[in-house]
């Protein structure tokens, strides 16, 4: 297995298996320490345990309220976490089957590439001339996600499916129609293992483990297309969040592999991070090979959501480096976006 997979899924295993027991309490025991009333202090402790005592003398309605949300809410009463909220972690008879944010939901009219790629090849399929491309197009991407299956195991694992969509839309390219340039489709499934711990400063939110397909939908060769196990954990410290994931690619046989080399290119982990400012939303991802290679690719990928009225949210993307979409995984270039959000993941 390579190098990051073994690292990931290693470190999966690890955290899963330490963090199980954690989440066996239902809430940190930081957040009963942080009640100051005595008598309700100790209340909160009893429910952790289990014990069913009589209230103790002198507790007053107030200090009951405050002892029960700390012992039902993993934000300790102040209210669920942007991640949280996104994966249904604390919330009290979530419903299977809602649509939720996964991936951001843009519309980006201005879409403008420092290189064009008129020539996609992979080392399997050759080179294929798609004639005048413009460098200026649109991008557009649908995400979502949906909870199918709840406390699989006691009150905990969680199933979910999720599907994401981006294209790339030569909508200024009059005299060809107009056609898109590249649409690549992500279904994925998902099981996630919800945690309550605090490790080195930082809320471990979720671990998860999930299979995922990526590919453009074309045929022939212009064909591009891998199949994945990714794991991934979820961690929050303030304002900030970030969701580290490490992937193996499912093999395919020789003939059946449209990119045997993507993996060069668009890396074995990436690093997510996103903060949320007033009304503001600043996000990160970055693509590393981590294999030592002097030839080794990736990437970084930055996007700001901001206000502009209300209701209305502008959307400024900017790309560096290989694979801003499965036919460009082996094309370097820099990518600067303008547009609306339309919904955001936090």
């Amino acid at each position: 297995m390579l190098l990051l997979s073994r690292f990931a899924l290693n470190s999966f295993l690890t955290v899963l298996a330490l963090l199980a027991s954690a989440h066996a309490m239902a809430v940190d025991l930081r957040q009963c320490a942080a009640i100051d009333h005595d008598a309700a202090r100790l209340a909160c402790y009893d429910r952790l345990s289990g014990r069913t005592s009589p209230e103790p003398d002198g507790v007053d309605a107030t200090d009951k309220q405050d002892a029960a949300a700390s012992a039902s809410s993993p934000a300790g009463g102040g209210g669920l976490t942007p991640m949280q909220k996104a994966w249904a972690i604390g919330e009290s008879g979530a419903d299977n089957f809602e649509i939720r944010p996964y991936r951001a939901v843009y519309l980006l009219p201005v879409f403008a590439s420092s290189s064009v790629n008129s020539a996609p090849s992979s080392p399997t399929h050759q080179t294929v001339d798609l004639g005048e491309t413009r460098s200026l197009e649109a991008k557009f991407q649908v995400s979502f996600k949906t909870k199918v299956a709840s406390d699989l195991f006691g009150d905990n694992g969680d199933l979910w499916l999720a599907y994401t969509q981006a294209s790339r839309w030569q909508v200024y390219s009059s005299e060809d129609s107009r056609p898109f340039r590249e649409t690549n489709y992500e279904p994925e499934a998902i099981f996630v293992w919800k945690t309550n711990a605090h490790v080195a400063g930082f809320d471990v939110r979720f671990a998860s483990l999930g299979i995922n397909h990526q590919s453009n939908g074309k045929g022939g060769e212009l064909s591009r297309s891998w199949n994945r196990l990714i794991a991934q954990v979820g961690v929050e410290r303030g304002d900030w969040n970030a969701t580290l994931r490490g992937w193996h690619r499912i093999r395919e046989s020789a003939s059946s592999d449209d990119n045997p080399d993507i993996e060069k290119y668009l890396g074995r982990g990436e690093v997510e991070l996103a903060r949320k400012v007033g009304n503001h939303l600043l996000m990160a991802q970055m693509h590393y090979p981590l294999s030592g290679a002097s030839d080794s690719k990736g990437s970084l990928r930055a996007d700001w959501a901001f206000p502009i009225s209300k209701g209305l949210r502008g959307h400024v993307q900017w790309f560096s480096g290989y694979g801003e979409s499965m036919i460009d995984y082996n094309h370097k270039a820099n990518y600067i976006g303008l547009g609306i959000s339309l919904v955001e993941p936090f």
